[in-house]
């Protein structure tokens, strides 16, 4: 249990003394002291009043080292983002932080992703991992990039390097949006997602190729979500036809393969 260490890692983080949340909480700075400092367990109403007095889960405070996560999620939880609130566990991620303890964006290269997919929650393999920078992103967020491989998300060239922002919550996946998934089968993907999770615990996957038939991923089968915000290319994607110039393009198509029609008739003529 964390419920001590977590409730003194609050108070100190928010700046207030002891006796600001005793009276907060109507309680006895004793009584304060005691469960800060784990003489006393708290009883239910005591729990049910510290959750309610910063907005974080019973689950959490009781089952996770809120001083062990990263700044990210920890003020994802602060801003309403905590999971056990949700009715699902906590991810707890792991990540590395630079000389100014600002959170780097980890590089997940095409050779990296087979270790990716079984070392994803160690330390020490995200640690070895290439790190850099992208300044215009919220330093309150948590970034990784992973590098794309296949066609399927065409006319995203093979080989950009996309990043993502961490999801912690997966009933906030929107519809229509692009996410990186790390599952147990199928590897790193990064697709557009529909969100069925809520009545049907799955998300179907769709490729910007329409070569590539969608496909589902139940909810159980899933590591990692990160959100997609953009990506880096060496490659300029090739142009997309302006409608009539498709319409026009195709209507050749179709005058030729007629005058092939009329060329074959004539020869068995």
């Amino acid at each position: 249990m964390f419920f001590s260490s977590n409730i003194k890692f609050l108070r100190k983080r928010r700046g207030r003394t002891q006796d600001d949340v005793a009276f907060a909480l109507k309680m006895k700075r004793s009584t304060l002291s005691g469960y800060e400092n784990e003489v006393s367990q708290p009883t239910l109403q005591a729990l049910i009043a510290f959750s309610k007095y910063y907005g974080i889960a019973i689950d959490t405070l009781v089952k996770v080292n809120l001083t062990t996560i990263s700044e990210s999620q920890l003020s994802q939880v602060e801003r309403g983002g905590d999971v056990y609130l949700k009715g699902s566990n906590i991810r707890v991620l792991a990540t590395t932080v630079n000389s100014d303890n600002a959170e780097n964006i980890e590089l997940v290269s095409e050779k990296a992703k087979a270790g990716y997919a079984t070392g994803f929650a160690d330390p020490e393999f995200i640690g070895e991992l290439p790190v850099f920078q992208l300044p215009f992103l919220s330093k309150q967020k948590k970034y990784r990039t992973f590098q794309l491989t296949g066609d399927s998300m065409l006319p995203i060239p093979p080989r950009s390097w996309v990043t993502g922002e961490f999801v912690q919550d997966w009933n906030t996946i929107i519809s229509g949006h692009g996410y990186i998934i790390l599952t147990l089968d199928e590897g790193i993907v990064f697709k557009i997602a529909e969100n069925l999770i809520e009545k049907e615990h799955k998300l179907s996957l769709y490729s910007l190729n329409p070569l590539y038939e969608p496909f589902d991923i139940q909810v159980n089968e899933i590591k990692e979500v990160w959100k997609f915000v953009n990506y880096i290319s060496a490659e300029i994607p090739d142009p997309v036809l302006p409608q009539e110039d498709l319409f026009k393009t195709v209507n050749i198509l179709k005058k030729d393969i007629n005058n092939l029609k009329r060329q074959l008739k004539d020869k068995e003529a």
